[in-house]
Order: structure tokens, then C-alpha cells, then sequence
């Protein structure tokens, strides 16, 4: 039967490589993705609205709820629990894993998370985590494209565009965005825009988007009226917040990297389990509006117009009926977030920043209007107004993606009509981080180890290059205890002007230049005077088979050397490299790179 499975799917490829062009089979593949995804972002979302539902309908909003104690713990236990025995793989850094995927592995991700992701991250964020949808269903619809793409065999760049379907599919079918669904996929996952991959990402955006449309109707995800104009002497108080926002997402971001590294010096999987989930479920039961995604709040900051609506953000905590302490409250948060962000992924669960951006720019802008009328510093700042625009700002600045931060909140609000405002914070967010952050907390990981692609394309062309395809190993070893009659009948066998040294061991202790010793090779009478240990030079540079292609370029320009060897971490020789075969290499992955 599956011989027979494999005949008729065997068949219909070839009767699509005989009928179907291949742009016209990658546009309906993009259009296969666009429904996928967005059928897996109503599943992710059906699933933690079901499960959350179920365990907080009871909860008392004027009083204390100790079971904020037990279901992050839970939680984080059944979905740690979860990835390390039944996907065992680490599922992580979704983003991350994308960017890697297409910098690295030519846009290879791992047939599990097209499930896993879903699974894990439901789990997580139904029972609290303080963590987003949004990051697993990007893997899991960049998942959907790379996997689809692999099943008809398609070529590299087409499974890189495939990817980016999938991530433009996801962001806009669980936003209803599907310009920002383009736009993230463009700015964030840093794909060149052509008009190959234009049409692609945008039928991937469109069609997902529809199938939320038609299957959750055509209301924006967050409800906003805007009761006040955006006026235009606001303008400085504007660029203020956006300022504001880029320095809340340094702090964000320098945090969360620091906290991972705390996590990540744990080396046994309940240990960051036990940190994790007690630093979670105490954060949650003082803070409430800490469990899962936040949207509660955002929804309720946006469309609050008194202090009554906004005081019930203090429902269901500690702080219920204490009014005067409503910023006070709010600073906790936004100071705390991090941390229950980072305890969640780092105990086990799994779960994106995109919610916790948007939650932390909401609260951001809320305090900053809100301050600035409470001292009357300002014409009467519109708070609701200010709160959308604090999610375009930290969006654009912890994500270094200003257009993505411009476009996701108006096609989430519906607040077309603050699209000045949005831009003028989303840039000047992202002027402020940019200055202490070159990379967004996605890319900077990957970036540490030069594996990050970029719109640079010379950049891009060298992290696409791998050390392994521009080694030459055609190089004769000699050692240190072989006497020059020895060494002549080597070179004579060889077509190299270079012999490497090494011990019995295999560590390069030096090189052997023909040039070097050209004056006494056909003098019989010193073949058994001298030794090559006394022939041989040092090598002052050496390259390592960890290092980047830009790290070894940089080498060759600050030593001006044409050859140099490569040795492993513990110093064996393992090859040479010239410059010339680099050049080579290099014309050859940029002509693969430039096709459309």
C-alpha cells in the first residue's frame, strides 16, 4: 500500500514538473501555507482560551486566588515535561530557530514543529505563562512552509521563501494583519524583497488572514475607539514616549538575555524547572495581570475612560480596592514582566515576546499620559491613545522592527487614524535602542556566533558560505624528525610550494616553505644535516574550523596573507585556506544568492 502511495505521489510530481511552472507551483504552495497556518493560529489560540477559561471562570475579581500559586507550576512541569520526553528537542527561541533555519540549514526546519510548538506553548500559556502565542505559531507556520517545500523537492531558495510564507502566513493569521504578516517577515526574519518573493509572501499573508476573517469575523483583535483627534502639538510628547519605549525595551531586553544566561548555567532540566516555576506562580499570584498573554489588559487600558475601569487591572490581587496605588502597580509590572517572561521559557515552558511587547508597550504608554496629566506637565494627554501607541514603540524597539510595530497595532486596533503618531514613536523607539543594541533579542544570539543573515549582502553571502566547502587538504604533512633527503622526496611528489608540520599527534607546529629552501635541496651531502624542524617557520595566525566566514576574511585583510592554515579547537591540522578559492566560493554562492 504505501508502495503504491509513493508511486501515485512520484507520478503526480512528475506530471507537475511537466505542466505546472515552477513559479506558478510556488504560488499555490504560498497559498496552501497562507490556509495551513492560519487554521494552526485559530487551533494555538482555541486551545488557550479553552484551557484558561476552564481554570479561572470561578476566580473571585475582590479577592485573593491562591491557585495563581499552582497553575504555573503545573503548567510549566506538563509542557518541560512534554519537550524532553516526547519531542525531545529544544523548541525554544522560536524566532531564533527561524533565523537559524534559514541562515545556516537553507531553510531546513524540523518536521515536529508543525505539532510541538502548538502543544507545548497551549499548555504554557493556559496555565499561565507569561509568554505569547505568537513566536511558536511563527515556527510552527515557517515549519508548515519549510516541510511542504521539502516534500516536492524544492530547491533551497525556494524553501527559504517558503518559510518566510509560513511566518508572513502565521503573524497574519493570528493577528488578522496581513500587512504586518509581510512586513515582520521582511524586517525581522531579514528576507531580501523581490518581486520573485513579493507575491509569494503576500498570498501567504492574504489567504490566512481570510480564513480569519471569515472564521472570527472581520473585527479587529483589540477593540478601539478613539475618543480624541491626535493633535498636532502633541508631537514632542510623542517622540518623548517613543524614547521612553526604546529605553523600557533595553531594559527588556538587556534583562531577558541576563536572566537566560542564569538559566542557562543550570544544567539539570528540574533545577530550572523549580527557579522557573516559583519565581512565576509568586509574580503571578502578587501580579495578576502576569498570567498568560495580558490581552485582558491591553483591552482594558484601550478602552478604560476613568480611573474606576482602569483600577480593576488591581482585580484578583493583593491590591484590589487600592486605587491610589494604580501606577505604583503598573511600574511593578512593567519592572517584573521580564521575569516572569524569562522564568516561564526558562523552567520549561514555552512561549514568544510578541504578546509580552505588546502588553509592556500598552502599560508603558498608559503610565507615561497618565503621569504627565496627573502633574499637568501637558495638555490633557488622551491615555487610551497613548497606550496604543506604547505597543507600536516597544514592539518596534525590543523587535528592532519599526515597520512591523507600525502596521501590527493598526491592523490590531483598527487605529488607522494615529498612524502619524505610531510611526513617530515606532522610529524614535527604535533610534533609542539601536544606539546600545545593534541586533533584536532574536538575532542576537545568532549574531554572537556570526551565523546571522542580513540584508547586507556581503554579509549575507558569507554566512551562507560554510568552512567546510573552501578547505584544500591536498597539502603534504611532513614532521619535525624528517631530514631534508626525506623532505625532497615529498616535494617531489607534490604539486604545493607549502608543507604543513605536525607531531605524531597531528598538531601543526609549522609550515615548510619551498622557497625557503630552494638553495640547498639538491645538495646531497646536507640531505643528512639538517632536519625539517630546523627548515620550518612558525605560523603566527592560525584559523580555527569554529570561526565565521566574515572572522576569517577579516583575517586574511589584517594579515595580508593569501594562505593560512586551520587547525581544530585542540590545535590538529586540518587543511589550509587561500584566499583565491574563498573568491571563488564566494562568486559562486552570490550568483545562487542573486537569482530570482
Amino acid at each position: 500500500m504505501k508502495k503504491k502511495k509513493e508511486s501515485l505521489f512520484q507520478r503526480f510530481t512528475l506530471w507537475r514538473e511537466k505542466n505546472i511552472k515552477e513559479k506558478n507551483f510556488i504560488l499555490l504552495l504560498s497559498f496552501l501555507v497562507g490556509i495551513f497556518t492560519a487554521f494552526a493560529a485559530l487551533i494555538l489560540k482555541y486551545l488557550i482560551h479553552l484551557i484558561q477559561d476552564f481554570l479561572t471562570n470561578n476566580f473571585s475579581s475582590t479577592g485573593v486566588n491562591y491557585l495563581y500559586l499552582v497553575y504555573p507550576i503545573v503548567g510549566i512541569f506538563i509542557a518541560g515535561w512534554f519537550v524532553r520526553n516526547i519531542v525531545k528537542d529544544d523548541i525554544s527561541h522560536g524566532v531564533t530557530k527561524i533565523l537559524y533555519a534559514i541562515s545556516r540549514r537553507k531553510g531546513r526546519i524540523k518536521r515536529h514543529n508543525i505539532w510541538s510548538s502548538t502543544i507545548a506553548s497551549s499548555i504554557t500559556i493556559g496555565f499561565g505563562g507569561s509568554v505569547g502565542a505568537e513566536a511558536p505559531i511563527v515556527l510552527t507556520g515557517s515549519a508548515i512552509g519549510s516541510n511542504l517545500g521539502s516534500l516536492f523537492k524544492m530547491e533551497h531558495r525556494t524553501l527559504m521563501l517558503l518559510v518566510g510564507c509560513g511566518a508572513a502566513g502565521a503573524v497574519a493569521g493570528i493577528f488578522k494583519a496581513p500587512i504586518a504578516g509581510l512586513v515582520f517577515t521582511i524586517e525581522v526574519l531579514l528576507l531580501d524583497l523581490t518581486m520573485t518573493s513579493l507575491l509569494p509572501l503576500l498570498i501567504s499573508s492574504v489567504t490566512a488572514a481570510s480564513v480569519s476573517y471569515i472564521l472570527t469575523g472581520t473585527e479587529a483583535m483589540f477593540k478601539f475607539h478613539q475618543e480624541q483627534l491626535f493633535e498636532m502639538e502633541r508631537i514632542p510628547y510623542v517622540i518623548l514616549l517613543g524614547i521612553f519605549c526604546g529605553l523600557t525595551s533595553l531594559y527588556f531586553t538587556r534583562a531577558m538575555i541576563w536572566l537566560e544566561g542564569i538559566f542557562g548555567k543550570l544544567n539539570n532540566p528540574y533545577k530550572k524547572f523549580l527557579l522557573g516555576a516559583i519565581l512565576l506562580s509568586i509574580l503571578i499570584f502578587l501580579f495578576p495581570p502576569l498570567y498568560g498573554e495580558g490581552y485582558d489588559t491591553i483591552e482594558l487600558l484601550l478602552n478604560g475612560k476613568n480611573l474606576a475601569d482602569w483600577d480593576t487591572t488591581m482585580n484578583n490581587s493583593i491590591f484590589y480596592g487600592h486605587s491610589n496605588l494604580l501606577i505604583v502597580y503598573l511600574l511593578l509590572i512593567v519592572l517584573f514582566k521580564v521575569f516572569a517572561s524569562s522564568a516561564t521559557n526558562g523552567g520549561g515552558g514555552t512561549g514568544g515576546i510578541f504578546a509580552p511587547s505588546l502588553f509592556l508597550g500598552c502599560i508603558v504608554g498608559f503610565i507615561f499620559s497618565y503621569f504627565s496629566n496627573f502633574f499637568d506637565f501637558t495638555p490633557n494627554l488622551p491615555e487610551n491613545n497613548f497606550a496604543l501607541m506604547g505597543m507600536a514603540g516597544v514592539m518596534s524597539g525590543v523587535m528592532h522592527a519599526p515597520l512591523t510595530g507600525i502596521f501590527l497595532i493598526a491592523e490590531l486596533t483598527g487605529g488607522y487614524d494615529l498612524f502619524l503618531p505610531l510611526m513617530i514613536v515606532a522610529v524614535s523607539s527604535y533610534l533609542t535602542i539601536i544606539i546600545f543594541e545593534p541586533h533584536s533579542i532574536y538575532s542576537m544570539r545568532l549574531a554572537k556566533k556570526g551565523q546571522l543573515l542580513t540584508h547586507h549582502k556581503d554579509k549575507a553571502v558569507l554566512t551562507l558560505m560554510k568552512m567546510e566547502h573552501v578547505v584544500e587538504k591536498d597539502f603534504s604533512i611532513v614532521y619535525p624528525d624528517m631530514d631534508l633527503g626525506e623532505l625532497v622526496k615529498v616535494i617531489s611528489t607534490s604539486h604545493r610550494n607549502m608543507f604543513p608540520v605536525t607531531d605524531k599527534e597531528g598538531v601543526l607546529l609549522g609550515v615548510v616553505l619551498l622557497d625557503d629552501i630552494r638553495n640547498i635541496m639538491f645538495r646531497q651531502e646536507l640531505y643528512h644535516r639538517f632536519k625539517v624542524q630546523k627548515l620550518m617557520t612558525a605560523i603566527p595566525i592560525r584559523l580555527y574550523d569554529t570561526d565565521s566566514m566574515e572572522q576569517v576574511m577579516r583575517t586574511f585583510d589584517d594579515t595580508k596573507a593569501w594562505n593560512l592554515p586551520i587547525v581544530s579547537t585542540e590545535g590538529k591540522y586540518l587543511g589550509f585556506v587561500s584566499k583565491s578559492k574563498i573568491f571563488n566560493a564566494y562568486r559562486e554562492v552570490l550568483v545562487q544568492f542573486s537569482e530570482d
